[in-house]
């Protein structure tokens, strides 16, 4: 479960950079280019992911118990 989060979190990371870029107008294409709620909605995406990366890094093995 641990690199589930970790894999999740990383996905989340880049989608919300690329929503982030296209927001900016760097990335020109397509229908979010250069329209500013993308910024918003790709900062919180990305950060969501952060969290996300974090807790899966964090996140300690269960010992299984008999």
């Amino acid at each position: 479960m641990k690199w589930v989060l970790i894999v999740l979190g990383i996905l989340l990371f880049l989608v919300g950079g690329v929503w982030i870029l296209q927001g900016l107008n760097v990335f020109t294409q397509g229908a979010m280019a250069g329209k500013s709620q993308w910024t918003l909605i790709g900062s919180i995406v990305a950060a969501v992911g952060i969290i996300i990366e974090v807790i899966g890094a964090t996140r300690r093995k269960k010992v299984k118990t008999a």
